[in-house]
């Protein structure tokens, strides 16, 4: 059983983090969203909440799970004998940042491998940062991130 982590910080979870996932588990036997903490980024979501959004956006796909995680994603790879890394690629500049962390993540885990995945059309200009954005000026973002999602959002955005 092929096993590939999709590591991210999923805050929020996109209609493009969807679409990379649903095409991930075409590719692999199971598939763990892998959620993690990212002490430089300060997020809309705990890490819990991000988690349980996750797996309601994902109740149509199989052989998901989605597992918080603190720490580096090689170790996370290691313990779970996962042997790939999927990741996104919207634009140019993504691959010039996600290229060295492939390469680390290969010299920390020798047998990891990264798998980019280009982001369909329609979503290649959607991001975390985007969205954020957009509701920041109470911007309509229903067109970037699933319902569970857009719900959460408007209930935060309220409170």
């Amino acid at each position: 059983m092929k096993l590939a982590l999709y590591p991210g910080t999923f805050d929020p979870f996109t209609f493009g983090h969807l679409d990379i996932l649903e095409r991930a588990v075409t590719l692999f036997d199971r598939v763990e969203v892998t959620v993690a903490v990212n002490a430089e980024k300060e997020t809309i979501f705990p890490i819990e909440e991000r988690c349980e959004l996750i797996r309601q956006c994902i109740r149509h796909l199989t052989g998901v799970e989605v597992v918080a995680h603190e720490g580096l994603i090689a170790d996370r790879a290691r313990e779970t004998g996962a042997t790939v890394l999927i990741r996104g690629l919207r634009q140019s500049r993504d691959f010039d940042y996600e290229l060295p962390m492939a390469l680390a993540n290969r010299a920390l885990q020798e047998d990891l491998e990264t798998v980019f995945l280009p982001a369909s059309g329609r979503h290649a200009l959607v991001s975390g940062t985007l969205v954020r954005d957009i509701l920041r000026w109470n911007g309509d973002v229903s067109a970037f991130v699933p319902e569970p999602v857009l719900n959460a959002l408007v209930r935060r955005v309220r409170s």
